[in-house]
């Protein structure tokens, strides 16, 4: 350590407020330029056109995160220059003008745009947190931060990153469980996106207690954060997820309705449990096994007793088109004999206290110690231990209790993690525990079953946890409030590059009334990852325990899930490839319509890029929506609305409201029970008029569960919709595998037309009356217990062969 770094640390060590000050010297790198100013030191580096890295230090060197960036620096052009008073790093997008006398960083667009700007307080220290001051811009609105209770825009609030196990949690609590340090800053000359990569504990401030900022910072560390810009929100997600990486497409398995309770034992009671779905005809793919699966809740154990045969039991219910998820907890029971115990201690695969001796905590079985996820080599044990599991025909792998949770909720920050070499305490390490220990999971469920791709769902997690799993809000409680709240927290991660994931149907804690999970159960059907999930303890919570009317409405949007998985199969892949979520808030399309943050409208979303759905409280028979721009079509009745207006809708128990954006195409199915069953080879198309533009969909098959689509063995195909031309062309289908259709119908929404060609032959049209939920049966006589029925009469469709050459439908007016 040099003197100036020995007079900068014992600066740092003040409790007063110590800003950069100015450049004292600079030089150009690779990738932009690095420097030194009278209290620190800086690097800016450009990672493509649309991406500016900033880093500051008290030291000559930087010691980034290794878990959350995966790409490396584009070799783009770029420009350095310098005037009397600013250092200038320009790309063909955005521009970083640093102020020389004060270490101040401002961002503009390509066209002279002020995006973002440092207060004069700058990059900071006091003592060690360091922080960065940001000015607000005229109207801005904060949006992302991941896994954040409270309203759509942060502005006016402060967020903890600090990943915390809380059963129960408030809608408004925070920290809850997973951390994710990025947010999208939106105003009227543009939109911009900064990822504070620093894993320690940190705060983000949008303007709570003060008028003159908002800022973040880390309680220790460097301020490492990079600033993206793209034109669009949704532009500016996907960079951020090149950053961090994408979701891998997922086995379609997942995407189906997966059921989990704490807990469902002995075997006989899964057993009862998966086939009352068949016997309830209410389609369902997974079973969850939670704790009292193991012996004694040590991890890699059946109970002998309560499942004596797991692999008999697993076979069974794969026999009845069920997958099997277990629960993983990180706790290793400190028990002689033990072998995961025995293997863990003598190959030093625990974490430590700073004298070597093995950190204890106590958790589901006892005393435990806890593997150092950190560490590549017990990655590699951790993966060879879940052969157990494979073994026995599991499928699937939940990572719980992985904040690291233990009672007492007070983990010491002295104990230590090997941080791939770079030995670090728990103030580091925490908030990427549970990421590593998903990675981990995943890891090894690829390694066991390497012919199959991976599910891992996870309750903590980090910046780039979304290359490992999926995710779930974690302890939620069965209220309206509740339900509402986890719809923002899941949008909040879509908007955070978490595409898949969910909330607990029903909620976990507490018990759900029928009118309220008959309603969950519509909207989970509207999510990325639809799973129902309940307490021990508690009054049984499976869709037919609730009464005839509430198994007939969950039977109903179970059966549309299944029926629309074409769409949402086809929209996982195309957000493996774009990172932008399944669940979007209207934010992401609709930024500067101050409609969509107001408190009445901020839950609304679009699912699948073509549904607006409004979520609303069971309690209510009516409720207002918001339209945005464009025009829309109520999903059950074909009603038309004209957007950027506020309607009343009805909102009966057994009708969710739901849109379709018109010049929306989305993909169909025959029902089916499970997504391994074959449906009737019939693939319908529905088609929504617009007046002009042009509009697409992508729809996309693979065989659901090997890799081999990476060797191109799909299905895939563009639709798209030209309205002034009145034409809907299927593209040439690319890929090796034929399509599981033979037969495609196109449903025709909105149009007078009676004869379309098809090829350029012309060919008429049929109709049927249409429905997407079954009519509920009157189960009470009396006529004002009727229930509201929507069917779309005599609607238009064309049916024709399924082949892979060019198909194009014109005449559609």
């Amino acid at each position: 350590m040099n003197s100036q770094q020995t007079e900068l640390l014992k600066k740092s060590s003040s409790s007063r407020f110590m800003g950069m000050g100015k450049i004292l010297d600079w030089e150009r790198t690779p990738f932009g330029f690095k420097g030194r100013t009278e209290n620190g030191f800086f690097q800016l580096s450009v990672f493509d056109q649309s991406i500016i890295r900033v880093q500051a230090s008290l030291l000559d060197e930087f010691t980034p995160n290794p878990y959350s960036v995966v790409m490396e620096p584009n070799k783009v052009p770029f420009e350095v220059s310098e005037s009397d008073d600013f250092l200038i790093l320009t790309t063909s997008e955005i521009q970083a003008k640093v102020d020389s006398k004060k270490f101040a960083v401002s961002f503009f667009d390509k066209t002279g745009n002020l995006l973002n700007q440092d207060d004069s307080l700058g990059i900071s220290w006091i003592g060690t947190e360091v922080s960065c001051y940001k000015k607000v811009q005229e109207d801005e609105k904060f949006i992302g931060l991941g896994e954040k209770t409270g309203n759509l825009n942060r502005a006016g609030n402060a967020y903890t990153n600090w990943n915390t196990d809380y059963f129960a949690y408030g809608t408004g609590d925070d920290p809850l469980y997973m951390s994710i340090p990025f947010y999208i800053g939106v105003h009227q000359k543009g939109a911009y996106g900064i990822f504070f990569d620093n894993t320690h504990k940190s705060v983000f401030n949008f303007g709570a207690s003060t008028n003159r900022f908002i800022y973040f910072s880390a309680e220790d560390g460097e301020m490492d954060y990079y600033f993206i810009h793209e034109k669009e929100v949704g532009g500016i997600i996907s960079k951020y997820t090149e950053l961090t990486g994408k979701m891998q497409l997922p086995p379609k398995w997942s995407l189906g309705f997966q059921q989990c309770r704490y807990s469902y034992y002995p075997d006989s009671e899964v057993k009862t449990l998966a086939q009352t779905f068949r016997d309830k005809d209410m389609p369902a793919d997974v079973i969850y096994l939670d704790i009292h699966h193991m012996e004694a809740y040590k991890v890699f154990t059946f109970d002998s007793i309560k499942f004596s045969d797991p692999k008999s039991l697993i076979t069974y219910l794969k026999s009845k088109g069920f997958r099997v998820v277990v629960i993983m907890d990180p706790g290793i029971k400190t028990e002689k004999g033990y072998i995961p115990y025995e293997e863990g201690k003598e190959r030093d695969l625990f974490v430590k206290y700073p004298d070597g001796a093995e950190y204890q905590a106590q958790v589901w079985p006892g005393w435990c110690a806890f593997p150092d996820f950190t560490k590549e080599e017990t990655r590699t044990w951790w993966a060879e231990k879940m052969a157990f599991y494979t073994e026995a025909g599991v499928d699937g792998f939940w990572t719980d209790m992985n904040e690291p949770a233990s009672w007492g909720q007070h983990t010491p920050n002295l104990i230590e993690f090997d941080f791939e070499g770079d030995v670090s305490s728990h103030r580091k390490a925490r908030n990427i525990y549970g990421m590593q220990m998903a990675r981990s999971a995943q890891e090894g469920a690829v390694w066991n079953k390497k012919e199959e791709r991976p599910f891992v769902l996870t309750r903590s997690g980090f910046s780039g946890i979304q290359r490992y799993a999926a995710a779930w809000t974690g302890d939620n409680v069965a209220s309206e409030e509740h339900m509402l709240a986890g719809i923002r927290l899941v949008n909040s991660l879509g908007l955070s590059g978490v595409a898949f994931a969910g909330y607990d149907v029903g909620g976990f804690a507490g018990e759900a009334s029928k009118s309220l999970f008959a309603r969950w159960m519509s909207i989970g059907a509207f999510s990325p990852l639809y799973r129902a999930h309940s307490m021990i303890n508690s009054n049984d919570a499976e869709p037919w325990a609730f009464g005839e009317e509430v198994e007939e409405i969950s039977r109903n949007y179970m059966k549309l899930r299944y029926r629309l998985l074409p769409t949402i199969y086809s929209k996982f892949h195309s957000s493996a490839q774009t990172g932008l979520p399944i669940n979007a808030s209207l934010a992401i399309s609709y930024p500067l319509d101050s409609k969509i943050y107001q408190s009445a409208y901020q839950n609304q979303y679009m699912f699948c890029d073509s549904f607006l759905v409004a979520p609303v409280e069971s309690t209510k028979e009516i409720t207002k929506v918001y339209l945005p721009k464009g025009s829309w079509y109520y999903l059950f009745s074909d009603e038309k609305y004209a957007g950027e207006k506020e309607i009343y809708q009805d909102c009966p128990l057994n009708y969710l409201p739901v849109f379709v954006k018109a010049g929306s195409i989305f993909s169909m199915q025959s029902d089916v029970a499970n997504t391994e069953e074959m449906h009737d080879g019939i693939l319908r198309i529905h088609l929504y008029a617009q007046d002009e533009g042009e509009s697409h969909f992508t729809h996309y098959e693979d065989d659901g569960k090997t890799f081999d689509y990476q060797d191109g063995a799909f299905f895939k195909r563009k639709l798209i919709y030209q309205a002034e031309e009145s034409k809907l062309s299927l593209e040439k289908a690319i890929g090796k595998q034929n399509s599981s259709f033979d037969k495609v119908r196109v449903y025709l929404h909105g149009f007078n037309t009676d004869l379309i060609f098809v090829n350029g032959e012309s060919q008429a049209l049929s109709t049927e009356d249409y429905a997407f939920l079954g009519k509920l049966t009157e189960f009470d006589p009396l006529p004002e217990h009727d229930h509201p029925y929507h069917e779309i009469s005599s609607l238009k469709f064309v049916e024709f062969e399924h082949l892979p050459e060019k198909i194009e439908l014109s005449g559609l007016f």
